[in-house]
């Protein structure tokens, strides 16, 4: 089973009626069309997760609803997107993930942060400036691969004049991911799709390794760390 062009479908009307009741006469739809291919997509997936960090979490029952959070969205009820974040810790934002999403008549995968802390951002430059082994390697295996763009809001005036324009595209965002879009039916639909995101996400996993010990280079310490 893979995506099809009813996996698209049924989101955008789905989103279009953004009514629980049609929902709810639906929703066996949404189970065939979008939650059973994206879950079998993840357990395809899963060998590959593993390899690269085996506490990746990789659960299909963890895929993003389809409901807004009624908190927040007061103008309508449904999303016409569906994502998973293969992280440590499922639901944070504020640790590194690898992720893909499904919806808009597209789909887009990556890593990096949803909203990174600033501790985090900044630990990351220190050790882009310090040329820590492990942010070389990532800056390498970036400029390397042809397939991830480098996103995040950045600095509204530059910083870091006196480094060199590779580093300060690093150096000067707020908040980092890697993405990937695509609106080619071929690609989406294709039955070999998780190797295709399997291979690409393998081309980053230095990118990804830098943000894990970003993360811990970014947390208190504590009297027994300290020790």
């Amino acid at each position: 089973m893979n995506f099809s062009q009813r996996t698209l479908d049924f989101l955008f009307e789905n989103r279009l009626h953004d009514d629980k009741a049609w929902f709810a006469e639906h929703k066996e739809e949404y189970r065939q069309k979008v939650l059973a291919p994206f879950g079998e997509l993840l357990t395809e997936l899963a060998p590959t997760m593993e390899k690269i960090d085996p506490s990746i979490i990789c659960d299909p029952k963890k895929i993003s609803r389809i409901y807004k959070d009624a908190r927040y969205s007061h103008d309508s009820v449904f999303r016409d997107e569906v994502w998973y974040n293969f992280s440590r810790c499922v639901g944070s934002d504020v640790s590194p993930t690898f992720y893909i999403v499904i919806g808009r008549g597209k789909l887009e995968y990556g890593c990096g942060y949803y909203a990174a802390p600033a501790a985090a951002m900044q630990a990351m430059r220190d050790m882009i400036i310090a040329d820590d082994p492990t942010a070389l390697a990532a800056l390498a295996a970036y400029k390397k691969q042809k397939i991830f763009k480098l996103n995040g809001d950045k600095f509204k005036r530059e910083r870091y004049g006196e480094y060199s324009e590779e580093k300060r595209d690093w150096l000067n965002r707020r908040n980092i991911f890697l993405s990937y879009s695509t609106a080619d039916k071929d690609i989406i639909f294709d039955p070999l799709l998780y190797k295709h995101i399997a291979g690409d996400f393998k081309k980053i996993v230095p990118i990804y390794r830098l943000l894990r010990n970003v993360e811990v280079e970014s947390r208190p310490r504590t009297g027994k760390d300290k020790g």
